[in-house]
């Protein structure tokens, strides 16, 4: 049994799946969730809801980013917390290649994206490929959603983790160029992390647990102390 987690957007997820692809279980939190404290109960409640056991797990795959400073630490900790416990394989999965691979077949470019924060967003361009499956277009990229008419050039399917302010500005944006992919799929899911991951886990490849880290792609938002050191002597 594989275990997939996303934390690198709200809301986050967990899910079991085989070496198939078949789902056994998901877990997708409310968009109104606001910190990770649900994120142990609930992979508790899948091992008891599908009677499993820590034991059963054969890999763990775990979205990288680009995406929340703060899930993507709390995803990755956990995940090679799990894989070093258990001694099984650990894959980092791009966050917005998972994003873009729950829209198969597409004929148009894809372009998924997931919210960064001041107006500006983590975007990729994707395309699909027959025989070869998803494929790359770009880079990860940070900007703002208003500079999108400077990068895409015909029309495009969007997918994201917004599609009230994402898909709406898109299409106010682009107009006729903008194809909008159901609302229903404007969330990354941990099985499309597992189905992505899988990929490559297939081909008997992991990552090293020492040298998996988050992709950030832009420093976090630390503001510095207004406070004195309370070891600063006042002058």
């Amino acid at each position: 049994m594989i275990l997939s987690m996303n934390t690198s957007t709200i809301p986050f997820g967990l899910a079991f799946m085989d070496r198939q692809g078949e789902l056994f279980g998901e877990h997708l939190f409310s968009s109104g969730a606001k910190n990770y404290h649900g994120f142990m109960p609930s992979l508790i409640y899948l091992f008891s809801s599908q009677n499993r056991a820590l034991e059963d797990i054969e890999a763990i795959f775990v979205a990288t980013g680009p995406g929340s400073f703060t899930g993507l630490r709390v995803g990755l900790s956990m995940a090679k917390g799990l894989a070093h416990g258990l001694k099984v394989p650990i894959l980092g999965v791009s966050s917005l290649e998972a994003m873009a691979g729950q829209m198969p077949y597409a004929t148009f470019p894809i372009c998924a994206m997931i919210t960064s924060r001041k107006g500006e967003i983590f975007m990729a361009m994707f395309h699909w490929d027959h025989e070869k499956g998803l494929q790359r277009i770009t880079g990860d990229n940070t900007m703002k959603l208003t500079d999108m008419p400077f990068v895409i050039e015909k029309s495009t399917l969007f997918i994201g983790n917004d599609f009230r302010n994402q898909g709406n500005k898109m299409k106010d944006l682009l107009g006729e160029k903008a194809f909008l992919a159901p609302p229903h799929l404007w969330n990354l899911k941990a099985s499309s992390v597992g189905n992505t991951g899988l990929k490559r886990f297939l081909k008997d490849e992991s990552d090293n647990i020492r040298d998996l880290v988050p992709r950030y792609l832009r420093p976090p938002d630390i503001r510095p102390n207004p406070f004195h050191s309370l070891s600063q002597e006042v002058i």
